[in-house]
């Protein structure tokens, strides 16, 4: 799993977040699939840390849904419901082009080059030539850096459970979708808004961003 570029070293991160940071996005990507069963041992092994640490991680990420634990039969992968489509688009149409607005306003002079760095990346690397993997991660590290640079640690974390819902759902569809690349893509535009501090325009493409992925995920279906 390759270090998403917005998020600090692991040198900068204790053995839980480390931990909580890998597993989660394994979950996230469906390297762990839906349903299956977790084993702290070996998480810990491959991990190379120890059992409290990924004990540590497997407590946030339960709470953030990801993985859920039953009485006398173990923890488990949650499943992915296409049901709860609807329910996270609903959170995420209100909440993503506040982000993206609040982003626009607040940025400051190293989240605008984390940005601008990610922008580069999506014009030098053929969008529609790469696996889907490296696009999943793309769109992970542009989502995390719109959402650091609002500098509100509350509306970071919530957005960060709700795109991590939503992406395990992407994943599900993922040989379905038409143009994966092009919806990674619009994220060009969204990018350039907010390094030029322009909320209305982040707000309105993020808000379409986010419908654009509904409307896609339910032509696959």
């Amino acid at each position: 799993m390759q270090q998403m570029a917005t998020e600090p070293s692991n040198e900068e991160l204790s053995l839980a977040e480390r931990a909580y940071r890998v597993i989660r996005d394994r979950l996230v990507l469906l390297e762990i699939r839906p349903g299956a069963p977790i084993n702290e041992e070996q998480l810990g092994q491959s991990l190379g840390v120890g059992r409290t640490p990924v004990r540590e991680a497997l407590k946030r990420l339960q709470y953030e849904r990801l993985i859920t634990t039953y009485p006398r039969r173990g923890t488990f992968a949650t499943d992915v419901h296409i049901t709860d489509l609807a329910h996270i688009s609903e959170v995420r149409q209100e909440l993503e082009p506040l982000a993206a607005a609040q982003a626009a306003r607040r940025a400051t002079a190293t989240d605008r080059a984390t940005l601008t760095a990610l922008r580069q990346e999506l014009e030098s690397g053929d969008t529609r030539r790469q696996d889907a993997t490296e696009l999943l991660h793309l769109d992970l590290q542009v989502h995390r850096a719109v959402y650091a640079a609002t500098h509100n640690p509350y509306l970071e974390d919530t957005l960060v459970r709700y795109d991590n819902l939503a992406t395990r759902i992407w994943c599900l569809f993922i040989d379905r979708l038409s143009d994966m690349a092009g919806h990674v893509a619009e994220h060009g535009p969204l990018i350039d808004a907010i390094v030029a501090g322009d909320p209305e325009r982040a707000a309105r493409l993020a808000r379409s961003h986010v419908e654009g992925f509904e409307r896609a995920v339910r032509d696959a279906m």
